[in-house]
């Protein structure tokens, strides 16, 4: 796998943080599926065991942000009903 695609997921991701600290959560969870599907199709093309691990890292941290999109769109709604 080239490390450009290393690069653009990586931005991406950091997208999706920027996205979080906004608590843009639709755009957040959007961005995060984009990426999804891409680490996805990466996986499906690549054997490398370099680039393997480093998918699963990506794996890993999307995962995290997900619960984070998740928790940020709980408490706002939590937020809400208190008013």
């Amino acid at each position: 796998m080239e490390k450009s695609q290393f690069e653009d997921l990586k931005n991406g991701v950091q997208e999706i943080i920027d996205l979080i600290v906004a608590k843009d959560t639709k755009s957040a969870n959007n961005k995060l599926l984009e990426i999804s599907e891409k680490l996805d199709d990466f996986l499906d093309h690549t054997d490398e065991d370099d680039d393997l691990i480093e998918i699963s890292k990506y794996q890993v941290l999307l995962n995290q942000l997900h619960q984070k999109i998740n928790s940020v769109t709980d408490d706002a709604i939590e937020s809400e009903d208190q008013f």
